[in-house]
Order: C-alpha cells, then structure tokens, then sequence
C-alpha cells in the first residue's frame, strides 16, 4: 500500500512556507528600524504589553542634521493621536540619540515644546518643567532617554535604563506627550512616523 508523503514534504509547500515566513521577518525587520537604528517589537511597562507604534526621525536646522529616532509605545495601536494622549493605559517614548546635544539645546527644546503644546497651562506646569530641567546632561550618539506615562502618577524619566525620577500629574504627562503628538510638534515627519507612517 502506498503511502503519502507528510504534508510538510509535498513539493513546493516547503518553499512556500519559507517564503512566506521570510515575507513576514523582512516586513518586522522594516517595522522596528529606523535609520540603521532598531527597537524591539514590544517592551513591558508596569506589567504591561506595550507595543511599537510607530518611529520617527528628528532632523534639526536647515541642513536636516540627523538629531535622533524617536520611538512610540502603546498598549492598542492606533494612528489617532488623539485616542493616544486620552488613553488610561501606559504609554513609553523612547529617544535614541544620534548627535552630540547640550544640557542647554535640551532644555531649550523642552521650553519651545511646552510653549507649544500647553500654552495656556504654562503656568501651573512651569515648577515641574523645572523639575525636568534639572535632570538635563549632554547626551551624546548612542545615548537613550526614555520616558513613560504612567497613568494617574505622571511622566517617568531614564538614561540609559537609569530611572531619574518622576515627574507628577496627567496633566504634565498630557502635555509632555503633545510636544511629539500635538498639532505643533518638532517636524510634521515626525509625528507620523510616531504614528506608524513612514520613519524619515
């Protein structure tokens, strides 16, 4: 009596099946790299899942020097920024540094950010970006800031995977977040790719 080959040996399927899961790395490998930079596919904040939902590239001045990449992390995907800044779930922002940037040009981008992202909040904000402030050191290419919304607490903030301190409120956490995803961020290419456009 004859007998079948098993199904992963009939002709063809095995290159099918290859091609296919060689189809679906290439798509993941484009998904978490940025300018030669990678991130991992998911990260775990406060017992949570947070996924990558998109990654940009910040580019400074006229001459589009390369500043860093920026990557976002949520617990549901979404291109609606809006849904984002109003979810109740964690939400991290990773900065992978590029470029030599002074405590200074640090600073001075926190400040045009928030002028930008909460203008009418300034005030009450004000102490608390301060408290940021106080926390700016030169980083240099390689280096990695991370900060994670942690709901119903505030914004946390780390170096290189050295947690720095907290910083208190939704509030402050909102605002900070809208620098990237608000209707005035850094560069328009940015927040897309934040957002799961193209990274550039």
């Amino acid at each position: 009596m004859r007998t079948r080959p098993p199904i992963t040996s009939l002709p063809g399927l095995t290159l099918v099946t290859a091609l296919l899961l060689g189809a679906h790395a290439a798509g993941a490998a484009a998904a978490s790299q940025c300018d030669g930079i990678s991130f991992p596919q998911q990260v775990q904040a406060r017992g949570q899942t947070l996924t990558l939902n998109g990654l940009g590239l910040r580019k400074a001045t006229i001459f589009g020097i390369k500043v860093y990449v920026g990557a976002l992390y949520v617990a549901h995907p979404t291109a609606d920024a809006g849904a984002i800044l109003r979810s109740p779930d964690p939400v991290q922002l990773q900065l992978r540094f590029v470029f030599h940037v002074t405590a200074g040009q640090l600073r001075d981008a926190w400040r045009e950010g928030f002028e930008k992202s909460a203008a009418g909040e300034l005030p009450r904000l004000r102490s608390r970006i301060a408290q940021l402030d106080g926390w700016m050191t030169s980083v240099g290419s390689g280096q990695r800031m991370t900060f994670l919304r942690i709901p119903g607490v505030g914004i946390q903030y780390a170096l290189d995977g050295v947690v720095r301190g907290t910083i208190a409120g939704d509030d402050f956490a909102t605002a900070f977040l809208a620098i990237w995803l608000g209707s005035s961020p850094p560069s328009a290419a940015l927040r897309a790719g934040l957002l799961g456009g193209p990274c550039g």
